[in-house]
Order: C-alpha cells, then sequence, then structure tokens
C-alpha cells in the first residue's frame, strides 16, 4: 500500500492548489481519504475527508468553504484544492488511508489515528 502526493512547490500568495494522492499497488475504491497538513512549528491536524460512498466530505471548521476535496476513483486519485491562497497554507500535506472494507460507508475522520496508510507528505510554500 503506497499513497503518493503531489502538485506542491512555491505557489504565489493568490494563486491556486490542486494536490494529488495518487494509490498504488491497491484500489481506493474502499478506503477513506484524509488530507491533512503541518504548518511550520505546529502539529499536524486534518483538513479534509472523504468517505468510499463520497457522499459527505468532511472539512475541518477552521477550513470550510475554503479546501475542496474530490476523488476519482477511476484514475485511482483523490485530490484537494483551494482556489485562493495565502501565506498562511505554507505547509507539509499529507494524504491518508483506511480500509473500510466497502464502497457504501458514509465515514471518515480528521484525526491521524483514523488512518493506517501515509503518504510521503508534499511542501507547499506561499510566498511572493
Amino acid at each position: 500500500v503506497q499513497l503518493v502526493e503531489s502538485g506542491g512547490g512555491l505557489v504565489h500568495p493568490g494563486g491556486p492548489l490542486r494536490l494529488s494522492c495518487i494509490a498504488s499497488g491497491f484500489n481506493l475504491n474502499t478506503y477513506a481519504i484524509g488530507w491533512f497538513r503541518q504548518a511550520p512549528g505546529k502539529q499536524r491536524e486534518g483538513v479534509a475527508c472523504i468517505s468510499t460512498n463520497r457522499q459527505s466530505p468532511i472539512y475541518a471548521d477552521s477550513y470550510k468553504g475554503l479546501f475542496t476535496i474530490v476523488r476519482d476513483n477511476l484514475k485511482n486519485t483523490v485530490y484537494l484544492q483551494k482556489d485562493t491562497l495565502n501565506t498562511d497554507d505554507t505547509a507539509v500535506y499529507f494524504c491518508a488511508a483506511v480500509n473500510l472494507g466497502t464502497q457504501m460507508s458514509e465515514y471518515c475522520g480528521l484525526a491521524m489515528d483514523d488512518y493506517h496508510y501515509w503518504g510521503q507528505g508534499t511542501q507547499v510554500t506561499v510566498s511572493s
């Protein structure tokens, strides 16, 4: 089981963000996926998660209306998007997965302990 994040890098303030979490060696269909981020000097925190039935994405209160999580099972990929970045978005972004064994679950969580598998993270630096 391997998760690989991509799409990070240096971004100017006001620019958009689209991160990809690609699953390798397994099918994401029965896995809930979460996106987390860790800003410099801060603890890792949950940003958003999406269940296997894709009906009810959950966003941390601080990020509601700012980030969008989308899964594309045909591409075995989950995306995290934000239209307008600011310097506070500078962080390492991680995706994580947990196998729920079904494509019909509404469950996903925003705690690190909710997940079994983690990607290595992708650095996003927002700077002019």
